[in-house]
């Protein structure tokens, strides 16, 4: 895939020796051994090549064979919700568009930004505030 030099691809793709690694973030790393995409029909735009080309991209995750630090996968898989499968594999599908390049990279976009979401820390827990004492007397 050629793009301009000003447009990214939202994510860093990177090919070594063996096999190609998307990287998430400074400490996270995927391998594209993780994903398995299926190209199927896509209902929506495409007039009448919608039913004759299989567009939409159904993107599969191997996020329990990918290594990830368990912290990350317990929200992963939370942040998935019913796009998770038992076996923890996360499922995406992408039809938005009418190309099946551009569907594909939106489905790796989106699953990236996944990642990326259950890999940041949990905010820290609230932490519980008294009334001001004019507030106190002012309900008395």
């Amino acid at each position: 895939m050629v793009l301009p030099e000003n447009q990214s691809l939202g994510y860093q793709f990177v090919m070594e020796e063996s096999r190609s690694r998307i990287k998430i973030n400074n400490r996270i790393w995927i391998d594209e051994s993780d994903l398995e995409e299926n190209f199927i029909r896509s209902a929506g735009p495409g007039g009448q090549n919608v039913n004759k080309v299989s567009t939409a991209v159904q993107l599969r995750f191997y996020a329990v064979k990918a290594g990830l630090p368990e912290e990350v996968l317990a929200r992963l898989i939370a942040l998935a919700g019913q796009r998770a499968t038992k076996d923890g594999e996360i499922l995406i599908e992408a039809n938005r568009f009418r190309t099946q390049e551009r569907n594909r990279q939106d489905a790796r976009e989106r699953m990236v930004a996944l990642i990326a979401k259950a890999a940041e820390p949990p905010p820290p827990p609230r932490r519980k505030t008294r009334p001001t004492k004019g507030s106190i007397e002012r309900r008395l």
